[in-house]
């Protein structure tokens, strides 16, 4: 049964079990973005209705495909009628991949390390970073973070986390082993950009597939990439930007030329489109890969 034929006056944890997320996430949405039950009914508790279900699952995704959930916020309140098309084909959590999530997340709360850790490379080695990044790392880190807003605690389980997360990543990276490109391509976050996870998640990707790329880490000025432009010319530029105040686009526009010309390749909720000119504007990771591989050739 699809969003559209979701019975009238759904709880809070019915919904949450449906969209694959926690009930403290549907809170969040709730008093943060106006993303509430609507349907009243006297001496009970807020249901949702089959229309608030149609909007949460739109936020859900939109989320999930990389849009900031502010803006996706914005888009599913203003929607009315039934999922969009262009959204049901969006690929979401599978049965498999909520089980997975909720499995990490208990591991993550009660800080079992090892545990998190040995069920990050499972998932990487069966499926593929992009896979795992896609439909388990990054709705696994969006429910932690909704959690420690809503509740005020919890940090130390997104900073461990993220850490292991990161150390999995780069060992992606670091077995990397004749790569099919000569010159790597250039990975960067932008400006004042502390949000790095999803380059080295582009980084593990890219080195699935034998291609080779240097990361300049967090906090990447505009003198600093010019000067790697210049010295390396690399066949692909990757710019990243997570908030939209980092997404300056004098970055793009203030790149050295180089022969051959390297293709620029944007990603990140931060960027708007309509000032990204010639750049390739990324949706995801697999649309980066794709990207950086034609742009070497292959």
């Amino acid at each position: 049964m699809d969003a559209q034929t979701e019975v009238s006056g759904s709880t809070v944890a019915a919904v949450a079990r449906r969209l694959g997320i926690a009930p403290a996430t549907l809170r969040t949405w709730d008093r943060r973005y106006g993303l509430g039950p609507t349907e009243h009914n006297a001496g009970s508790h807020r249901r949702y209705s089959p229309q608030d279900v149609i909007r949460l699952t739109l936020m859900r995704r939109l989320v999930v495909s990389g849009m900031a959930p502010a803006d996706a916020a914005a888009k599913a309140l203003a929607h009315t009628g039934p999922l969009p098309e262009e959204i049901q084909t969006v690929a979401t959590t599978t049965a498999v991949d909520t089980e997975i999530i909720s499995a990490l997340h208990r591991a993550a709360e009660g800080l079992q390390r090892d545990i998190f850790e040995a069920t990050i490379r499972s998932q990487i080695n069966e499926h593929g970073v992009a896979h795992t990044w896609q439909s388990v790392i990054r709705p696994l880190l969006h429910e932690i973070g909704s959690a420690w807003e809503s509740t005020g605690t919890g940090i130390e389980i997104e900073h461990m986390a993220s850490e292991v997360i990161r150390r999995v990543l780069g060992d992606s990276v670091s077995q990397l082993k004749d790569p099919k490109n000569e010159r790597p391509v250039l990975l960067a976050c932008v400006g004042q950009e502390t949000h790095s996870l999803a380059i080295h998640a582009l980084a593990a990707a890219l080195a699935e597939v034998k291609i080779e790329s240097a990361f300049l880490g967090a906090q990447t000025p505009q003198v600093a990439l010019n000067e790697v432009v210049r010295r390396t010319a690399p066949p692909a530029i990757f710019l990243w930007a997570q908030l939209k105040k980092h997404a300056d686009p004098s970055f793009i526009q203030e790149l050295p030329k180089t022969r051959p010309a390297p293709r620029i390749i944007v990603g990140g909720p931060g960027w708007q489109k309509s000032d990204c000119g010639k750049a390739v504007v990324c949706s995801g990771l697999a649309q980066a890969v794709e990207e950086i591989s034609q742009a070497c050739g292959f």
